[in-house]
């Protein structure tokens, strides 16, 4: 069974992106994959500085979060725009979890050869895909399998329904077929 670590860029409280993500996470669950669905709200870091690594070791939560990256086999992500960009939260967990925690781990262990998918949500007209433009080259970058499919969902804000579920039919497919395409990678 495929394991899925599925999270979104944002840390706000009702984000659009930890919506659409969620949505996606059930579409691969049904689809017979083991889905953990995370909010990196709850992993608090500093921004990555080799310094205060080198001085003070590891975050614990960046530990933690690392552990998740490294007992799943792929990844599921909604990434919010940012004046164009993926988010500072978004590169920072990358930055942590990336780290050897040792001289004999390998390169980018946690990241390395795993699969992922990514959606992506904005109130704007582009939906956020100018994000997805930066963050699939990055995620291919870390050898990081980026299946073709991908979904950006303009005017996020009307979108949804107070149940959490999207209002467009067609919207809803797309997305599920994401999860659906993940888990069977």
């Amino acid at each position: 069974m495929k394991k899925i670590l599925a999270f979104s860029g944002s840390l706000r409280a009702g984000s659009y992106n930890q919506k659409l993500v969620k949505l996606a996470a059930d579409a691969a669950r049904n689809a017979g994959a083991e889905v953990t669905l995370i909010s990196l709200r709850d992993f608090p870091l500093p921004l990555f500085d080799e310094d205060l690594e080198a001085e003070q070791g590891k975050p614990e939560k960046a530990k933690e979060l690392k552990a998740l990256f490294l007992s799943h086999d792929a990844l599921l992500i909604a990434s919010p725009e940012y004046n164009s960009m993926i988010t500072a939260a978004l590169k920072n967990a990358f930055d942590w979890v990336s780290r050897a925690d040792s001289d004999d781990e390998k390169p980018l262990a946690a990241l390395r050869d795993k699969s992922a998918a990514i959606l992506s949500a904005s109130p704007g007209g582009y939906g956020g895909a100018r994000s997805l433009g930066f963050l699939r080259p990055f995620l291919s970058n870390v050898n990081i399998n980026v299946i073709q499919d991908e979904f950006s969902l303009a005017k996020a804000h009307e979108a949804f329904s107070e149940e959490g579920n999207l209002l467009n039919a067609e919207h809803a497919a797309k997305v599920s077929a994401i999860g659906w395409k993940l888990a069977g990678e």
